[in-house]
């Protein structure tokens, strides 16, 4: 079974080759650029990727425009951020080259910060698919939808070096927040005051205790906390932007 895997870039160039390097065994790589300013698109060219350019407009509409370039049975999805392992790598050959019922697999992604891998703090989401009727939804967190077929969830992590630090955690966290308050703006959905108050609680509960961040140290509770943050801040952008307070 043949393996294509999609990478969307944006000034990527002090990443991308590893990422590219750790899917080598894939029999092809498509790079979605959105007009890097930094060599991004002619490096990965010279690694023998196929480049397609696409102005960026939402995370969704740029992958779903790079799916029908893709020529194998399977689609591996992934950031220039994030490395395939050795035992990863392995993993995906095993399932992808036994026929089964299974139409999609999850990956976990440990995030990456104050120099130290999460794994506490390790997100499950759905990257390799059969290429047969999928399509991405929603403008930020966008979700791969399939029409059919079960779907598990592979053992091994993929390395994502999510935040270069403190300061980049929280410029993703308030980007992201503007995006979804705007979901939400669209969809009609209304915030109150209880969103702003006890989602972001439940968020720190959920990723420090019932996830057991507080086992990741000091990195898991700033993480914790920041991602706490997060959900404040997009609730509170979602009731600014309500109010035509924007």
């Amino acid at each position: 079974m043949k393996l294509s895997v999609i990478i969307p870039t944006y000034n990527e160039y002090s990443y991308l080759q590893d990422a590219v390097h750790s899917v080598s065994f894939a029999d092809e790589i498509i790079v979605i650029d959105s007009y890097s300013t930094d060599g991004t698109e002619i490096l990965a060219a010279s690694l023998g990727c196929k480049v397609i350019q696409r102005k960026f407009d939402n995370f969704s509409c740029q992958k779903n425009h790079a799916i029908p370039y893709a020529k194998g049975e399977w689609i591996l999805f992934m950031d220039g951020d994030e490395r395939i392992s050795t035992l990863l790598q392995t993993e995906i050959l095993a399932k992808i080259s036994h026929s089964s019922s299974y139409s999609g697999y999850k990956l976990r992604f440990p995030h990456f910060f104050l120099n130290r891998f999460l794994f506490h703090k390790a997100d499950k989401v759905m990257r390799l698919v059969r290429n047969e009727n999928i399509r991405f939804t929603g403008d930020v967190h966008e979700k791969l939808r399939i029409k059919k077929g079960k779907t598990a969830v592979l053992d091994h992590f993929v390395l994502h070096y999510t935040y270069k630090g403190i300061f980049h955690f929280l410029s993703k966290k308030e980007s992201y927040a503007w995006f979804q308050a705007g979901e939400f703006h669209k969809k009609k959905k209304k915030v109150t005051y209880y969103h702003l108050a006890f989602k972001p609680f439940y968020r720190f509960f959920s990723t420090y205790i019932l996830k057991r961040g507080f086992l990741d140290g000091t990195a898991g509770f700033a993480g914790a906390t920041i991602d706490a943050y997060g959900v404040f801040a997009r609730y509170a952008k979602a009731m600014l932007i309500e109010r035509d307070l924007k």
